[in-house]
């Protein structure tokens, strides 16, 4: 078993690794664009859906994805302009991204709601992986090195949360949901990613590297965030009586158990970081 997730460790790392430093824009966009398809086909094992509406699923996300790179180019780094055209269409989906995450999944989670096996599941779902494809493409603009920077604050934040709450985890951060989760680990990640960012903090936009108050606040709000994520999916998984959301990615289970952090946390940076460029 050990082996088998460190050779698709290894397999994963190479192709995220090969297509975002040798895939040109548009290559970029088509790999992202599989990464969101797989995931909203997942998304509908989620939902309890049979295996031709979860295919229908994945297919429509490519659908979308496709018309949107023929719509809004610029938005996508495709065409020059990006700036621009990056705030004034980003906005619409990470606005409702932001609330979804701050607002909404927590209080879903607190009631303990069921995913709906319908259109409103479909719309959840959406809110969930499109916003994450398009921080994707567009943080990619930041250069390859500033994407994975900003990837490696969750994976920061995961990490230290495991060796904190191994070392020092006495009290249970959800246990109803992911009984390995303790809010010491989860203050471990979070001191974790706040001196990571503080080290960064020169390369970053001049309105977080001048402002360390703001930026403080910025790094724990992704914190959290990370968290919400990575408990969200684990509860619709624990709802759906599935183990992973696939098992796509041998040892690993599926797209969404890799990225169920970075859904909640990527479109979060993007906002900021557009809202801090424009």
């Amino acid at each position: 078993m050990l082996k088998t997730r460190i050779v698709t460790a290894v397999l994963l790392f190479s192709a995220f690794f090969s297509a975002l430093f040798f895939l040109p824009p548009l290559g970029w966009v088509a790999f992202a664009t599989v990464v969101a398809s797989v995931a909203a086909w997942e998304w509908g094992a989620l939902m309890g859906l049979g295996g031709s509406a979860r295919i229908f699923l994945g297919v429509t996300v490519i659908f979308v994805c496709v018309v949107l790179s023929v719509l809004v180019p610029a938005a996508l780094g495709l065409e020059a302009g990006f700036s621009e055209a990056a705030w004034r269409f980003g906005r619409w989906l990470y606005f409702p991204a932001a609330f979804f995450w701050v607002l909404c999944v927590p209080l879903w989670m607190r009631r303990r709601w069921l995913l709906p096996k319908s259109i409103i599941g479909v719309g959840v779902g959406l809110v969930l992986i499109l916003p994450t494809w398009l921080a994707l493409v567009q943080l990619k603009q930041a250069g390859g090195l500033s994407l994975i920077a900003i990837m490696a604050t969750v994976w920061l934040a995961d990490i230290a949360a495991y060796f904190f709450g191994r070392a020092f985890g006495r009290h249970k951060l959800a246990p109803s949901i992911s009984p390995g989760k303790t809010w010491e680990g989860a203050l471990g990640g979070g001191l974790a990613v706040i001196v990571y960012g503080f080290i960064l903090a020169p390369n970053l936009p001049v309105v977080l590297a001048g402002n360390y108050g703001l930026l403080l606040i910025v790094l724990v709000l992704v914190t959290a965030i990370s968290v919400i994520g990575d408990l969200f999916e684990s509860l619709l998984k624990r709802q759906a009586g599935l183990k992973d959301s696939s098992n796509i990615l041998p040892g690993h289970g599926g797209v969404l158990d890799r990225i169920d952090s970075l859904t909640s946390t990527l479109p979060l940076v993007a906002l900021v970081w557009l809202a801090s460029v424009h």
